[in-house]
């Protein structure tokens, strides 16, 4: 018969952001516990609040399952004497397994022959192994901090106040420091302060949700969605759409009850992303907006508990985000009595990077790089470049972002538009930025687009430069994000851009920091980094790798041209011309790849075959040049493919392979040339056929 399994961890209070990992945590080491120990189950559940975190195992059997095993030994040889008698190691082996000599099995690994040891374990009653499981459970968790209490070792999330663990009806005894495994639970820390003694396990599930603990953080997450939603309605608006926002709220509670609280209309003078942050970040409320989505002068809060003094919290919470909201508006009112641009000269006194320079240092590399990039791109003009990148960073040491870092960008924006800035400049400010996250919007406006790429070039070159580079899981300055950002600005707005030349460019201005890699070095360096993340996205976009391999293989670093090359390729793959281009390609690689000339004596050609391939090699070299001119890569390979009749005459008439010096060298140097033709479209050594 199986029973279901209960273990609750009672806690203090565990900060939000732990729960879902440890959920997920507690989860598979129990399944992967429970399937070490041979016991089956029919399904598996964890619960957690803020003070609890509870596993539910429905139907676990009763008893192990037994075990056959089977330990191989020394090979036979070494086993038995040549008159068959065990030897030591056979003895040995024997008595270590705790089987009789005579009872080994000989089996045959490979062409070797080894003896065995075969036994029948059988399996122990379910209820003696669960305490070392549940044990080894809890103290195998991990935590992104852990601590200790007391004077005891044992680490945890936060201090450990009660075990529960029951089998069926059966109490499961297991200790951890000082605390021993009973049965009995708690309810809600105030609405429920005396210990629940549980009897059986269903009667678990009721008594907590009797006493105030909504267990299930799937049912919670409803009740706060709806409450909040119907909170919004009820005052005429809509509560800002964040699952972080819902989650978060989720592990802060046990009895969720929103409510709805007000601030004077006087604070929406203040941008509406600084008290959506105030109100987020800081106390975990629910922003709500009208029908046109402007902020209202309210916020909802989830309470933990019922609805009983709902006007006392609400009062107090108002009190609460009052204070922060006084502190915005202040910090607004200050940081607007100048122009933005009087802030920039502050930036000398805040360093970037010890052997970068300052944050003004950035500024005046941004705005060359930026003037440069807008030039080869045809982006913005050089005077909104200048100027956006002069006021990029001015925000940084403006009150509010001191307050709120992550409203850089944000505040340089509306500060622009204060101080009278165009609107190019005032939008790159805010967009030079982008993309801040995975999905995240790119920079829409042209100077936007121009500076942000600047600002992340700036950032690449100059690490690789001194050799500041990811490592494993480690990447401090984000560069790959930065790195991802730069390829999806530019496939989204099908820049034409030589991203060598920007990288050189760039280099050129940490020239007097003494840079520890060369120009051709971080050139190569910040080339292939980039190429990383361009390769996942083109995978992502249905490009085998193989074409990926083959358009990679060719010089150069324009995203743009590399995409679409890649895209004609794998088309024409599936043309019935594939099979002609292959075969150019094949029949003159493979015999001239270690020859290193391309010169074609013509004199010394021979053959109408030759002398006929020669010609169609220089129509079609001046053909696929022009395609590749005009990015016309289907013509390309169309040209390639068209050489086909030629070079069979050409193997069909001729040996290349002569004892005549010159006429081999003539010969050799033709295929070598039709073969750096192909090379020059794509590699296609690397093409899967």
């Amino acid at each position: 018969m199986n029973r279901e399994l209960l273990l609750e961890i009672g806690v203090e209070e565990i900060p939000s952001a732990y729960m879902p990992g440890i959920l997920e945590d507690v989860k598979n080491l129990s399944m992967r516990k429970l399937g070490d120990a041979r016991l089956q189950y029919d399904s598996l559940q964890t619960f957690g609040t803020p003070r609890r975190i509870v596993l539910h195992v429905k139907g676990l059997q009763e008893q192990q399952e037994d075990a056959l095993i089977e330990n191989r030994g020394p090979k036979k040889a070494i086993a038995f004497d040549d008159n068959g008698a065990p030897t030591k190691p056979c003895l040995g082996f024997a008595r270590s397994q705790g089987v009789d000599p005579k009872d080994l099995e000989i089996r045959t690994v490979g062409d070797i022959e080894y003896i065995f040891a075969v036994k029948k374990q059988v399996g122990v009653p379910t209820v003696e192994l669960l305490p070392e499981i549940l044990t080894s459970l809890i103290t195998s968790l991990g935590f992104p901090k852990s601590m200790r209490w007391g004077y005891h070792t044992t680490r945890f999330a936060r201090p450990i106040r009660w075990l529960l663990a029951l089998y069926g009806k059966d109490k499961i005894d297991i200790s951890i420091e000082n605390v021993k495994s009973d049965n009995r639970t708690y309810g809600h820390r105030f609405l429920a302060g005396e210990p629940l003694k549980v009897k059986t396990i269903p009667e678990y599930f009721k008594l907590l949700k009797k006493n105030y603990v909504i267990l299930d953080q799937d049912e919670r997450r409803r009740m706060i969605r709806q409450q909040v939603a119907d909170v919004a309605a009820g005052m005429g608006g809509v509560p800002v759409d964040s699952e972080k926002l819902l989650e978060e709220n989720n592990y802060l509670v046990e009895y969720p009850t929103a409510f709805y609280g007000r601030f004077s209309p006087s604070y929406l003078q203040v941008p509406p992303e600084v008290l959506t942050t105030s109100m987020i970040t800081n106390q975990r409320y629910f922003p709500v907006f009208d029908a046109e989505g402007k902020l209202l002068p309210g916020f909802i809060g989830v309470r933990n508990g019922t609805g009983h003094r709902l006007d006392l919290v609400t009062a107090g919470n108002e009190r609460v985000l009052k204070a922060r909201l006084e502190d915005a508006l202040f910090f607004w009112n200050e940081d607007t009595k100048k122009p933005l641009a009087e802030f920039v000269p502050g930036l000398e006194k805040v360093m970037f990077h010890e052997r970068l320079g300052s944050v003004m240092d950035r500024v005046k590399r941004l705005q060359k790089l930026a003037v440069f990039i807008g030039q080869k791109t045809g982006l913005s003009t050089a005077s909104d470049l200048e100027r956006a990148a002069y006021l990029c960073k001015a925000d940084l040491i403006s009150s509010m972002v001191y307050e709120f870092t992550e409203l850089q960008g944000v505040m340089g924006r509306y500060y622009a538009r204060k101080s009278g800035e165009n609107n190019e400049v005032c939008e790159a400010i805010f967009e030079h930025y982008l993309p801040r996250f995975a999905g995240d919007v790119l920079p829409a406006t042209q100077t936007g687009i121009a500076l942000s790429l600047a600002e992340k070039m700036d950032n690449l070159t100059g690490c690789f430069a001194i050799n500041i580079k990811p490592t494993g899981s480690q990447d401090p300055y984000a560069l790959r994000r930065q790195a991802l950002g730069v390829v999806n600005i530019i496939l989204e707005n099908g820049l034409d851009l030589e991203l060598q030349d920007i990288i050189k460019q760039s280099y050129q201005a940490f020239l007097t920091i003494k840079p520890d890699n060369n120009e051709e070095n971080t050139i190569n360096e910040v080339c292939d980094f980039l190429k990383q993340r361009l390769r996942g996205i083109m995978l992502e976009k249905g490009i085998t790798y193989d074409v990926i391999d083959a358009v990679f293989a060719l010089p150069g670093c324009n995203f743009k041209e590399i995409v679409m090359r890649a895209r004609a390729l794998q088309e024409f793959k599936k043309s019935s011309r594939w099979d002609d281009l292959m075969t150019v390609f094949n029949r003159s690689h493979n015999l001239s790849k270690k020859w290193e000339s391309d010169q074609v004596a013509t004199k010394v050609l021979e053959d109408a075959s030759e002398k006929a391939l020669y010609q169609d090699f220089l129509t079609t070299q001046d053909q696929v040049q022009a395609a590749l001119a005009e990015h016309n890569y289907e013509q390309a390979f169309m040209g390639l493919a068209d050489l086909r009749p030629a070079i069979d005459k050409f193997f069909e008439a001729v040996m290349v392979m002569v004892e005549d010096e010159k006429l081999r060298a003539a010969r050799l140097g033709l295929l070598k040339s039709i073969a750096i033709m192909c090379h020059s479209v794509a590699d296609f050594s690397n093409v899967i056929l």
